[in-house]
C-alpha cells in the first residue's frame, strides 16, 4: 500500500508547483486522473485540505454509512499507509514533505519547528498563498511555523470552523488547511468506539461536508478540490482500555484519503 509520502507530490503536481526538494516524486495517478476526468484539467486555481486527527480506515470499515457523506463530496477514496511512528506530529510532518521521518527529522511525538523544505515553501516560492488553521498547541499549527504565510491558531474545532468560513469568504488563500482535532482527543479520553468517540467521527464528518459547501460557494468558477486527509488511525490500549496509536498494525496505519474535483 502507498503512503501518505505520496499527498505532497500530488498536491504539488495538481498546482503545477515544484514539490519539496525532499519530496518523494511520484503522485498518486488516479487523483490526477480525477481531476482531469471531473473537471477537464489537470491544473487546479485552488485546494482545500481538511484533515481529522486519528479517523482511520477501520472506522470507514466499521461504520461505513457516515462516510457516504464524504463520499458525496469527495467520491475517490485512496487507501494509503501512515508513517512510523504513527503519531501526529510524524504523520502529518511526513504528509506535507512527502518524504520520510529520516528526511524530515521529526522521529516521535515532538512538535519542533521544520527547517526542512515543504510544501508551503513550495507553494510560497510559486507565489501561491497557504494558510493553516489549526487548534492551538497542535502539531498543524506548531510544526510548519516561521513561514511567510497565515496562521490561524483557534481553541477549539468550533472556532477553527468559523475561521475556515472566513478565510474562504475572504478568497485571498489558494491552499487551506482545516485541521480537526476532536475525534482523537476524545478517544485519548475513552476509547476509539465510545459514545462519546463516535459522536466526534460523525461531527468530523458533518464539519467536512458543511466545509465542502462553503468552499464550493466561496470558489465557484474556480477549479477546486477538497481532500480529506486523515494522519493516522488508533487502537485500544489494553492497559487502561483508551485510545492510542503510534504502532505499526492496521488500525494506526491504514487511512483512506479523499478527494473531489469541482469547478462549476
Amino acid at each position: 500500500m502507498r503512503c501518505i509520502t505520496a499527498i505532497t507530490p500530488t498536491v504539488c503536481d495538481l498546482m503545477g508547483v515544484t514539490a519539496p526538494a525532499i519530496s518523494e516524486r511520484e503522485p498518486l495517478a488516479e487523483v490526477l486522473a480525477a481531476a482531469v476526468g471531473a473537471i477537464g484539467a489537470s491544473r487546479l486555481d485552488r485546494v482545500l485540505a481538511y484533515l481529522p486527527d486519528a479517523i482511520g480506515t477501520q472506522l470507514l470499515e466499521r461504520f461505513p454509512k457516515p462516510f457516504e457523506t464524504v463520499y458525496r463530496h469527495a467520491p475517490l477514496g485512496v487507501p494509503l499507509h501512515a508513517v512510523m511512528p504513527s503519531v501526529t506530529p510524524v504523520c502529518f510532518a511526513s504528509m506535507w514533505t512527502g518524504a520520510q521521518p529520516e528526511a524530515h527529522g521529526i522521529r516521535k511525538y515532538e512538535k519542533p519547528v521544520l527547517t526542512c523544505d515543504t510544501i508551503y515553501d513550495a507553494l510560497i516560492r510559486a507565489g501561491r498563498k497557504p494558510v493553516i488553521i489549526a487548534v492551538a498547541n497542535c502539531s498543524m499549527e506548531r510544526i510548519f511555523r516561521d513561514r511567510p504565510m497565515d496562521y490561524y491558531a483557534e481553541p477549539n474545532d468550533d472556532a477553527v470552523m468559523a475561521r475556515a468560513f472566513e478565510i474562504l469568504e475572504a478568497r485571498k488563500h489558494d491552499f487551506v488547511i482545516v485541521y480537526q482535532i476532536g475525534y482523537d482527543g476524545t478517544s485519548h479520553k475513552t476509547h476509539p468506539y465510545s459514545d462519546e468517540a463516535i459522536g466526534q467521527m460523525h461531527r468530523k464528518i458533518e464539519n467536512f461536508a458543511a466545509v465542502a459547501d462553503k468552499m464550493n460557494t466561496c470558489w465557484k468558477g474556480l477549479r477546486r478540490m477538497i481532500s480529506f486527509n486523515p494522519d493516522h488511525g488508533n487502537h485500544t490500549n489494553l492497559a487502561d482500555g483508551r485510545g492510542t496509536h503510534g504502532m505499526d498494525i492496521p488500525q494506526d496505519m491504514d487511512v483512506h484519503h479523499f478527494f473531489g474535483f469541482r469547478r462549476d
